[in-house]
């Protein structure tokens, strides 16, 4: 009955580990979930105010497929104020969440025998979109010797004639890894002469603790006409539930292609979810902004503090996002396993690292209060004492 294509794909490992966290807590079990890929801030009171105003003004009508021209030129200034990025309005389009993006990109440009490079460990979603779509995935394996980024020589080692895109994410997740402008000129480098597409995965760009944040289209005029930027505002002004996100391009033809597959699919974005994503990507939110990236940094120094404190773990402090990638492998290469251990004998649910194409490892979101980071890691360095005496 069902398609080989739909029958590849499995379910999100961080969805499937978030539902199992809420379904135990129904049953009344005490439950600390570290699992989420959300901040668990409200979104700010003059974003909620703009949809609002929406609502009463009576825009619930249908818009154009790829945004009102207010919301593409809001995304337009955002992109050249903070990124040094400038684009036109027929090389934006507004899609629902990054994810949608991502599905409209790769649906739109990858077909059977091409090769995407994945750099591992990698979002759960890359390679079950890019296996759906017809394409091959090339790993590039990292891990805490290269601060989970991956060298221009390794780059150079993955290409071959098939290879038709490369997908960077800085901030990483899960790793929460960030590229320097050094490194991205670098890895640009190797791609020129090339007909290579960069799919650069920037939804974290806010969330940066060390450091400064480069956008990989901004490095070179190479890299700028080949590189598709995907962003939006889920992280950074906790708004993961209003399904905003966004793609730029200086190929048309790319952005074109996703319009004319989001107008046979979903149409425009919801009119409220863009009225208040212009006032988001306007600069009105930034100390909200602020606010929450200075929270994520505290959680973060003190989860990664406790954390390298329990013998047989380990942790590299991440210099973005709000995932800390911790190291298992002293005393276990299964994380599956201990992950579903955690659970079940201490109520702590994390994500393995198996789900990021990386063994040894669990992912540890600090987007929650630093009360219950203190106790769930108290939690897991008993599980550690216990599991170790196995």
């Amino acid at each position: 009955m069902l398609t080989d294509r739909v029958n590849t794909l499995s379910e999100s490992i961080t969805i499937a580990i978030s539902t199992l966290a809420q379904e135990l807590k129904a049953q009344g079990k005490d439950i600390i979930s570290f699992s989420a890929g959300e901040p668990d801030f409200d979104t700010p009171q003059v974003i909620k105010d703009a949809a609002i105003r929406a609502i009463n003004e009576g825009f619930t009508k249908y818009t154009a497929v790829d945004g009102i021209p207010e919301l593409k030129s809001a995304i337009a200034h955002k992109l050249e104020r903070d990124n040094g990025l400038v684009y036109k309005a027929n090389q934006i389009i507004a899609n629902n969440g990054a994810k949608h993006s991502l599905y409209n990109l790769f649906a739109s440009t990858i077909q059977e025998g091409n090769e995407v490079i994945i750099p591992a460990p990698y979002w759960v979603t890359y390679p079950e979109l890019v296996q759906y779509c017809g394409g091959t995935v090339i790993e590039i394996m990292t891990d805490d010797e290269s601060g989970f980024k991956i060298t221009p020589q390794q780059l150079q080692n993955a290409l071959t004639p098939k290879t038709k895109m490369l997908i960077l994410t800085s901030p990483s997740n899960p790793t929460g890894a960030v590229y320097t402008r050094e490194e991205l000129t670098a890895l640009g480098k190797v791609l020129e002469g090339t007909k290579v597409i960069v799919a650069s995965d920037e939804m974290y760009e806010k969330l940066i603790y060390d450091g400064e944040f480069v956008s990989a289209a901004s490095v070179s005029d190479d890299m700028f006409q080949r590189t598709v930027t995907i962003n939006g505002l889920s992280k950074s002004v906790a708004m993961t539930g209003w399904r905003f996100g966004y793609m730029a391009s200086a190929n048309t033809e790319i952005i074109q292609a996703t319009k004319k597959l989001q107008s046979q699919s979903t149409s425009n974005i919801n009119t409220i979810t863009q009225k208040a994503a212009i006032v988001g990507l306007n600069g009105a939110a930034d100390t909200d902004i602020e606010s929450m990236r200075q929270a994520f940094k505290a959680r973060r120094d003190e989860a990664v503090k406790l954390f390298n404190e329990i013998e047989g773990l380990s942790v590299l402090s991440p210099a973005g996002a709000f995932y800390l990638f911790v190291n298992i492998k002293a005393i276990s290469n299964d994380s599956m396993e201990f992950c579903k251990g955690l659970l079940e004998d201490q109520g702590v649910a994390v994500v393995p690292g198996l789900g990021f194409g990386s063994e040894g490892y669990f992912r540890f979101s600090f987007a929650t209060d630093i009360e219950s980071i203190r106790k769930g890691i108290k939690r897991i360095e008993a599980y550690v004492a216990s599991y170790t005496k196995k």
